[in-house]
């Protein structure tokens, strides 16, 4: 009887043993509740796509820091002049500018006091770092400190229209002249005086 309980007992034990390494080697639950929510990672931003780069540059870095524009016309650009541009619209449109061509608001085309005709212009806005591109088709401003008149089109890319005026950078390609070459007048037959005839001297 005695050799049956010690048979018995060791039985136990190794079940006991048994018992502890399973519990040992069993996967631990995951936590439920707030804690749960809490220790998972947050998902990744989802960035926005991508649209019309206007104002990815803030206005507040030096024009020097900012992006090279791309070529202009063919042609590395150059600054030429800052000040304040303005614009002009419907009640000059259909008009004959100064080149000859009749002024079309929809158009990008501006006026400049010397620049020559056809002359491709970028025009960087100091505001919000916008940029547009215009054909140089007529003369002026002749007011204050502005420096080009733009299309309404022009104006509309730059985002002023509610303003009015703004300042802007002008950049040509390398290779344009400061001032436009103006052909000397053309000069004026000199007619000389009439000789009176025999008949009338009589």
């Amino acid at each position: 009887m005695r050799e049956g309980v010690i048979r018995s007992a060791r039985v136990a034990g190794a079940a006991a043993l048994i018992a502890m390494l399973a519990a040992c080697t069993t996967a631990p639950t995951a936590p439920s509740g707030p804690r749960a929510a809490a220790s998972r990672p947050a998902p990744a931003p989802q960035h926005d796509a991508p649209g019309q780069a206007v104002d990815e540059v803030p206005a507040t870095v030096p024009l020097t820091e900012r992006p090279r524009p791309e070529l202009l016309g063919g042609e590395v650009p150059r600054e030429f002049q800052r000040g304040t541009a303005s614009w002009y619209g419907p009640r000059f449109n259909g008009r004959r500018t100064a080149s000859g061509e009749r002024f079309d608001m929809r158009e990008f085309t501006a006026a400049h006091r010397t620049l020559p005709f056809g002359t491709l212009v970028r025009v960087h806005s100091l505001v919000n770092g916008r940029e547009v591109d215009v054909r140089i088709t007529d003369r002026g401003p002749y007011a204050g400190n502005r420096i080009i008149d733009l299309s309404r089109a022009a104006a509309e890319e730059l985002g002023m229209l509610g303003l009015g005026f703004k300042e802007v950078v002008l950049m040509v390609p390398e290779s344009t002249p400061e001032v436009a070459v103006i052909p000397p007048p053309a000069r004026k037959p000199v007619r000389k005086p009439r000789r009176a005839s025999p008949a009338s001297r009589r």
